[in-house]
């Protein structure tokens, strides 16, 4: 008997630090919706920017920027004349934030602390979409939506440098901080590296059975890209080779991924009104931890490094159109002062 309840005991024991210890991980990794921070004005928006350094927030938001101080979640300030606003790429080093303006095929360079207008750089490139700062060539690169191609820019002198053919549509892109830069081609299923000093393509990985690839994060560390698709997949790729690592489910309408070094973990910002949360183990170990309740939208994402929070933009809809011959595929209105920008965060934080 003496023998029987030892035994019930140290079991219980360790069921009970079994669960506690389930408990406690399933609370550390547990991210819910904290604030929403209101911005003025009702037109449309797409990728955001977190400035590190001086913790500011910049959101593309129709035709203009708006500056948010991640301190006091107040807009300090609107930068103006940016007509068809996608993509914000910060230049710490240079003082300088670029934006592209797809509607007039510009970038908009501006000082990063007064936000005055620094210059006005006309491009080729028809629609310029997302943007990205490599500092290790100082170069600025737009992903032109119409022109199949990318724009690079000098960044000390913002003078064009040079058109690389992308041979399909390129959206968001990643540097792997040493010298080569990638990108996802959409239409193409495919994910294509630039060297960043040849100004060369120098491989094309195809990444099916992921369909219609738009965000891109990596993982410097272990060297891993992942990449979020239209048909509701993220796809972990070797950036050495191009192998496909681990196909993983997401939800539906994603346009953002963004990777948190330090708790190694991946979110993929899904318009359906989610986040999908995936941790990595190791270099090739990795699964879905929890889906996160957003707002109906929220499809890009930005990481602030320093807080860990994870900050989405989105809106109230109305009713949506009937489609006609003029507008056969009619957007949903926007209701308005609705527009937010969702922070989310760490239950333990």
């Amino acid at each position: 008997m003496v023998s029987n309840f030892k035994y019930l005991t140290m079991k219980r024991t360790i069921l009970l630090l079994f669960l506690t210890f389930c408990i406690s991980n399933s609370y550390c990794q547990t991210y819910k919706l904290a604030k929403k921070i209101n911005i003025t004005g009702n037109e449309g928006w797409d990728y955001l920017a977190v400035d590190e350094v001086n913790q500011h927030l910049f959101v593309s938001h129709g035709s203009v920027v708006n500056v948010v101080d991640l301190k006091s979640n107040k807009t300090i300030a609107t930068i103006p004349d940016t007509k068809g606003v996608h993509g914000i790429a910060i230049a710490n080093d240079l003082n300088k934030v670029f934006i592209t303006n797809g509607k007039d095929n510009l970038v908009s360079v501006v000082n990063l602390k007064t936000f005055e207008l620094i210059d006005k750089v006309s491009i080729e490139g028809q629609k310029p979409d997302a943007i990205l700062y490599e500092k290790f060539s100082q170069k600025v690169f737009t992903y032109n939506a119409k022109n199949n191609d990318a724009t690079v820019i000098d960044a000390i002198t913002n003078k064009v440098v040079k058109t690389i053919p992308l041979g399909g549509q390129p959206e968001f892109s990643v540097t792997n901080a040493k010298g080569l830069i990638y990108v996802n081609i959409e239409d193409k299923n495919e994910i294509k590296t630039i060297n960043a000093s040849t100004l060369e393509v120098i491989n094309t990985w195809s990444i099916a059975p992921g369909d219609e690839p738009s965000g891109l994060a990596i993982d410097l560390e272990t060297n891993r890209l992942f990449s979020v698709c239209g048909n509701n997949l993220m796809i972990v790729v070797d950036a050495s080779n191009g192998k496909i690592i681990k196909t993983l489910p997401i939800g539906g309408g994603c346009d953002g991924v963004v990777f948190d070094a330090k708790k190694k973990l991946i979110f993929s910002s899904n318009g359906e009104g989610t986040i999908t949360v995936v941790k990595e183990e190791n270099a090739n170990t990795f699964s879905v931890l929890e889906t996160v309740k957003t707002q109906k939208g929220a499809r890009t994402i930005a990481l602030n490094k320093t807080t860990h929070q994870l900050y989405l933009p989105t809106a109230d809809f109305g009713i949506k159109p009937e489609p006609t011959k003029d507008n056969p595929k009619p957007r949903t209105s926007l209701m308005p002062n609705s527009f937010v920008v969702l922070v989310v965060e760490n239950n333990a934080k």
